[in-house]
């Protein structure tokens, strides 16, 4: 038999949100009691600010393991911004024969909005109204899509450096989501209206302050996948009860961390658990109404095979 490929349009096609977010969340339970130590990614710089890198890993709760090779490289269509291009491979965990490629863009976007999702619904307040989704990428525009799928939300904030971008992604998201989304101009005013955030930029300074989130707030922190970027001030790492997606991996890699750490605001204890061990009821994610509760994604490659697994079941449901 052949090599299965999915294209992105497959991709697009095949993984629905609110059935990724169940995936998603599967994929994290797995990778947290697992018991098996992960490899992180690895990422080699090209010059101009681009680079390629490298995500293995398994799954053998679903008896896959593989990788994800991707490139980011500055993106021509839209000035100022990257593009995630690469595949996903995915090999069977009983033969060791390759079970699928994937175009690992579309699977990036729509996993890691799902796997956001997934960590909102154990992590925010029941009762959260408001959601702000910071940023105007692709990363917003699939958030903007699973968030919803998870809280009923009375108001949808968007906020960007472009009021333009702004304007133009809520117009042209609001109508798929059936939802009326507002531009907003301020950020100070977005997030202290909102009951759930999410960061999703390509910011390398904070466009988030501890002070300008309110009680039982909860935070996913999306857009920095490496040193350096940070999205949000330590202020408010510190103040936040702080839940990684992969403990090992947010501890090396995670920006935001790192800097309330060197500031000496923080420990590596500070990360309290992985999302994983919270959805399995390993671990107690939000203690009560009034605390800031923070999911940091860097992306796991579990998640990206899950994906995979997900589709391919999918695909073979909907042959003729």
């Amino acid at each position: 038999m052949g090599i299965a490929f999915y294209d992105a349009r497959q991709v697009e096609n095949l993984l629905d949100y609110r059935g990724c977010i169940e995936a998603m969340r599967s994929a994290m339970i797995a990778l947290s009691t697992g018991g098996r130590e992960q490899p992180l990614r690895t990422t080699w710089p090209l010059g101009k600010g681009e680079m390629w890198g490298i995500m293995p890993g398994d799954l053998m709760a679903l008896s896959a393991f593989g990788a994800k090779l991707v490139s980011v490289f500055h993106d021509p269509q839209r000035p100022g911004c990257t593009r995630h291009q690469g595949v996903v491979v995915a090999f069977d965990g009983e033969t060791g024969a390759i079970s699928c490629i994937a175009d690992a863009e579309p699977v990036t976007k729509i996993r890691t909005a799902c796997a956001t999702a997934a960590g909102t619904d154990a992590l925010a307040r029941k009762d959260a109204r408001v959601l702000a989704v910071f940023g105007t990428g692709v990363q917003a525009e699939a958030h903007l899509r699973a968030l919803p799928l998870v809280r009923e939300f009375d108001e949808i904030l968007l906020w960007g450096r472009s009021t333009e971008k702004v304007r133009a992604l809520a117009e042209e998201v609001g109508p798929v989501i059936r939802r009326k989304i507002e531009a907003v101009a301020d950020a100070e005013e977005a997030a202290r209206r909102a009951d759930v955030i999410c960061t999703v930029t390509s910011s390398r300074e904070p466009v988030i302050f501890g002070e300008w989130v309110k009680p039982g707030t909860h935070l996913n922190l999306v857009g920095s996948s490496m040193l350096g970027p940070i999205e949000v001030d330590a202020a408010l790492v510190a103040k936040s009860r702080y839940v990684a997606d992969y403990r090992p991996g947010v501890i090396a890699q995670g920006a935001e961390l790192a800097v309330a750490r060197d500031a000496g605001l923080v420990d590596d204890s500070h990360v309290v658990a992985e999302i994983g061990e919270v959805l399995a009821g390993r671990t107690a994610g939000r203690e009560n109404d009034e605390q800031v509760t923070v999911y940091k994604s860097l992306g796991h490659v579990a998640q990206d095979l899950a994906a995979a697994d997900y589709l391919q079941r999918r695909a073979a449901r909907l042959e003729p």
